[in-house]
């Protein structure tokens, strides 16, 4: 079987087709389809698949520093996957999640990234149903 080698282009293609939304944004490049599709791919991309640290908290109150995929994803402990989906499902609990995704620049990076994608998302699809 062969390893498939995965290089940084392959990690961090959300960040490239983030840059790319906004310059389709700032020029009117894309029609709003356009814009729905790659505002939509980029939130997918911060949400699911970007690699930053897990966030979910320990037993001793601390924020875990190991490697995850997504801000909405858990390390490779399935408690913290669990933990990190209760946190994104259950109201009461938005207040600790909000807390996690601050804890480090890259994951503060990736947030914003991630709201900018679904903000872009929502005005592109109003101004797709608008005309």
């Amino acid at each position: 079987m062969v390893k498939r080698k995965s290089g940084s282009l392959g990690k961090y293609w959300g960040y490239l087709l983030f840059v790319v939304l906004i310059t389709a944004w700032l020029t009117s490049a894309l029609g709003p389809a356009g814009l729905v599709a790659l505002s939509a791919l980029t939130t997918v991309f911060f949400l699911f698949r970007v690699p930053v640290w897990c966030g979910a908290l320990t037993r001793e109150r601390e924020f875990c520093r190991r490697n995850a995929r997504g801000l909405l994803m858990g390390c490779s402990y399935q408690q913290h996957k669990w933990q990190k989906l209760k946190l994104a499902v259950v109201p009461p609990k938005w207040r600790q999640l909000n807390r996690g995704l601050w804890v480090g620049p890259e994951k503060s990076v990736a947030t914003v990234a991630a709201l900018g994608g679904g903000v872009s998302a929502v005005v592109a699809v109003v101004d797709l149903i608008a005309k």
